[in-house]
């Protein structure tokens, strides 16, 4: 037997006893209840707005070619015949940006229960020139066989960003100024701020500027008008109040 082995098990269970000992108070501190760490400051929840009409420059058209024949396959081959004469005009007319969605192939049945195919596809066509667009979606809509389901103008990423970068300042000293107000009327001289948040509204909103229509031949040319929309820029948050004046 190795005389050392007692005392080196009594060594290494007093050093564990001392770290146990040690660690336990900073345990117990970790776990003190909240109360002890003092009031929190009074805290106004504030929010501010600022907002800008900006002119629309970009405009989208959506448009449909479509057929109904009791045979499935002759009303597929006439709107895939139109989608591709559009898409290649398209394609030709310069800032014109075209893709297409929704194709769809069902039967359809009239008041006397004849079932018939009716087949669709839809158009998307978008772009910041608006005569070049109008002139495009005037001349589908005369010869090319397609219908206009709606249009819309938006304000661009670019232009938008521009506007919130000066709309955000706007906001945030109108946000101070409120916070400012609140301070003084709860009786302190200042505040600070606590959690804040920067918002962009939705400056993306269409407005439809065109009824759909039925395809006509002597249909008269499309009449557009991009008009604007509001961006908007929010600031919410905290002001931590301050000092507060002598009784």
């Amino acid at each position: 037997m190795n005389p050392t082995l007692p005392l080196v098990a009594r060594t290494c269970g007093a050093a564990l006893l001392a770290i146990a000992f040690f660690a336990a108070p900073l345990v117990s501190a970790q776990s003190a209840p909240p109360d002890r760490m003092g009031p929190r400051p009074p805290t106004v929840t504030l929010s501010a707005s600022a907002t800008a009409s900006v002119p629309n420059d970009r405009m989208q058209a959506t448009m449909r070619a479509e057929s109904d024949n009791a045979d499935a396959a002759a009303a597929a081959n006439v709107v895939n015949n139109r989608m591709g004469k559009a898409l290649a005009r398209a394609r030709a007319t310069a800032g014109v940006e075209a893709s297409t969605s929704g194709y769809s192939s069902f039967q359809v049945a009239d008041k006397a229960g004849v079932t018939r195919w009716r087949v669709a596809q839809t158009l998307k066509l978008e772009g910041s020139d608006f005569a070049a667009l109008s002139t495009l979606v005037s001349q589908l809509q005369a010869d090319g066989g397609l219908v206009i389901d709606n249009t819309q103008f938006r304000v661009s990423d670019a232009s938008r960003k521009k506007a919130e970068e000066t709309l955000t300042q706007q906001a945030i000293k109108s946000w101070q100024g409120r916070a400012t107000e609140a301070a003084r009327g709860f009786g302190f001289d200042g505040w600070r701020v606590g959690n804040v948040t920067i918002q962009g509204g939705d400056a993306m909103r269409p407005q439809p500027v065109m009824r759909a229509m039925s395809f006509d031949a002597k249909a008269a040319p499309v009449a557009v008008e991009a008009g604007n929309s509001d961006v908007t820029v929010t600031v919410s948050g905290d002001a931590v109040l301050e000092t507060p004046r002598p009784r």
